[in-house]
């Protein structure tokens, strides 16, 4: 029956602690080594960590001082979110070979939808296979497979083949291969749907069965509807090949642990005001309404929404209304995060306001900043509180793309 086509296939690629591997890749010295990736070499908390620390427990989220503690051997390693996006680049780029049906998950993830493909490579197990292959050839890494009739399930079996595995879960299969799997170690089923099906007596998979259909959809709407579905190894969504248009673009960064001083802020949130303009200017987007914030973890976010005049990708208008909103929420608490985000990213260009002329000569004074800074490297020109920010690296975004308005770090 193995040999049969499959009325749908997918297949999700993994790579194996992939930040952490491009670093032994390049590294010689530190392979078979604990290594943890961190934001830049004063980072205090690790992004990804290789194999080798894992097994002291070391995990992604954790401080570094706590996982010295663990590990006293342990290496750390600065980020390069560059050199990590031209790696990804080139493996989803390589596997268009197998089939352009591709959903780009992550950086360091991808489906694909090879139920085309069957009659032109064979068996899906076999294009798993190839796709395994295709991407060591390519990149000179290892990563995990997961084959079956569903995205579900596919993702469930890649995490189940970890390290360098491939585990096909034929769709026939999938439902009972899941029953008695919980259903928080599902992709997108945290502890806050977990704890809702568990109220209704639901722990394993098998057990959603039990619950209507209706109630989740009550609940949860369309997401209730798929949840369903999911956990009986028939997870109805595609693999999406479209990336679609931003809800929203925003741009964060981790701060020194209890910051509390206004000037290390306030270059923060220029940092970041400058990276959300010159992204929005570079896809020709504008917006009008804003969320900055900063984190304090006993208070949460301090912070709130707000808008500018007209729609607009200035970055000297939104840090404007950013520094606003920060300051009438922040009172001198200690902080560790910042984030700002446009809200409403549209390409329908600036609305003309009949008190707010539009400045070109602003216009034209971005394009050129834009184009010098593309050509010349990242805040080759920048305000000048931001010309010493050594201390603050870029960060690969977990959603980054290789195309569209994704491709940015």
């Amino acid at each position: 029956m193995c040999s049969a086509r499959w009325d749908r296939a997918i297949i999700l690629i993994d790579m194996d602690a992939f930040f952490a591997s491009i670093e032994q890749l390049d590294h010689p010295a530190w392979r078979g080594k604990p290594i943890a990736v961190t934001n830049g070499e004063q980072g205090t908390c690790i992004i990804t960590s290789s194999y080798e620390a894992r097994l002291y427990g070391i995990k992604t989220g954790m401080r570094m001082k706590e996982a010295k503690q663990l590990c006293r051997s342990l290496i750390q390693v600065p980020a390069r979110p560059k050199r990590y996006a031209a790696v990804s680049r080139s493996i989803m780029e390589a596997l268009i070979a197998i089939t352009p049906d591709m959903e780009i998950f992550s950086v360091d993830e991808a489906f694909l939808d090879v139920t085309r493909c069957q009659l032109l490579h064979g068996s899906p197990e076999k294009m798993g296979r190839m796709a395994k292959e295709l991407i060591f050839n390519v990149s000179g890494l290892n990563c995990s497979v997961g084959v079956s009739g569903d995205k579900t399930t596919a993702k469930f079996a890649a995490k189940q083949g970890k390290p360098n595995g491939l585990l096909v879960v034929p769709p026939w299969e999938a439902k009972e291969r899941l029953r008695y799997v919980e259903v928080t170690q599902l992709s997108g089923i945290k502890s806050g749907i977990g704890g809702f099906l568990k109220k209704h007596g639901a722990i394993t998979c098998g057990e959603v069965e039990n619950i209507p259909i209706s109630v989740l959809a009550k609940r949860f709407g369309n997401l209730g509807r798929r949840i369903w579905y999911m956990c009986q190894g028939a997870d109805p969504d595609p693999v999406h090949t479209i990336v679609a248009n931003p809800k929203s673009m925003g741009h964060g960064k981790v701060m020194p642990p209890n910051t509390t001083s206004e000037i290390v802020i306030e270059s923060f949130l220029m940092h970041m005001c400058e990276k959300l303009g010159a992204r929005l200017r570079q896809h020709q987007l504008h917006a009008q309404h804003f969320f900055a914030g900063i984190l304090n973890y006993d208070l949460g976010w301090l912070g709130s929404k707000g808008q500018t005049i007209q729609s607009t990708n200035d970055s000297k208008a939104i840090f404007q209304l950013a520094l606003f909103l920060i300051h009438q929420h922040w009172r001198g608490e200690p902080v560790s995060q910042i984030q700002v985000t446009a809200l409403d990213p549209n390409a329908e260009g600036m609305q003309i306001d009949f008190f707010e002329k539009p400045d070109h000569k602003r216009v034209l004074l971005y394009k050129t900043l834009d184009e010098i800074n593309k050509r010349y490297g990242e805040f080759t020109i920048a305000p000048a509180p931001l010309l010493y920010r050594s201390k603050m690296p870029n960060v690969i975004a977990p959603a980054w793309k290789p195309h569209g308005h994704r491709q940015t770090v």
